[in-house]
């Protein structure tokens, strides 16, 4: 199957499952998981359609982004755990960075996007109890957001999270719904608006777009199994 195939299929699936949850296609960004991916394929992504990349190491992102760097509606985000030493790099290079989990980091943000005259766009990386992963525990969640409203060029729109993997995608939608359920929260009680639910990949998109997710991240469904 080529590439162009497996995305109008994800993006059927996409439709399909924004009719079941009584919502527009256009609320949902198709963010194609380019990890490892040859520049040719991203092109070959972008051909189709897509113009949103989320790259999981900065490094390797840097290289695609400058490399591509004349294709100046492509939108470029940080989904892989960020180390604090690499921030400068990251608020230099995207758009949007997924995975905001820690006072530091924050403080990191705030200073390296102050001096771009920036303010970088972020989302809270939410841990739901799995030590091998990034992300602030949801019992600290609102420390943390109530943290980042006290930064000028630091905003954050919404959340994340990487649930544990199940085989039946439906054994992942508590953890989807409990993500919608603690950005609705932070929205009262903070008064304010989060756009955005980064939940969902190749596996279980389907259902975290019933759930509210307005970003799904599908790396393995669009390019095929890495060799």
């Amino acid at each position: 199957m080529s590439l162009k195939e497996r995305y109008l299929e994800i993006e059927e699936r996409i439709q399909k499952a924004c009719i079941r949850s009584g919502r527009k296609r256009e609320e949902v960004i198709l963010l194609a998981a380019s990890k490892t991916q040859p520049v040719e394929k991203i092109l070959e992504a972008y051909e189709c359609g897509i113009r949103y990349f989320g790259e999981n190491r900065v490094q390797e992102g840097m290289e695609k982004i400058d490399m591509l760097k004349d294709y100046k509606d492509i939108h470029w985000h940080l989904i892989g755990g960020l180390q604090t030493n690499k921030a400068k790099y990251a608020v230099k290079y995207f758009e949007m960075i997924h995975s905001v989990d820690r006072q530091e980091l924050v403080d990191e943000l705030e200073k390296r996007a102050s001096k771009l005259g920036k303010v970088q766009e972020g989302l809270i990386e939410v841990n739901f109890g799995e030590e091998s992963k990034f992300g602030v525990r949801e019992e600290n969640l609102k420390t943390l957001f109530e943290y980042t409203l006290t930064k000028k060029h630091l905003k954050i729109v919404g959340l994340m999270a990487i649930p544990p993997y199940f085989e039946n995608p439906e054994d992942v939608r508590p953890f989807f719904r409990k993500l919608r359920l603690l950005k609705e929260d932070l929205e009262k009680s903070f008064n304010v608006k989060l756009p955005h639910l980064s939940m969902g990949m190749s596996h279980d998109f389907e259902v975290a777009i019933e759930e509210g997710a307005t970003i799904v991240r599908i790396g393995t469904a669009l390019f095929g199994e890495r060799r």
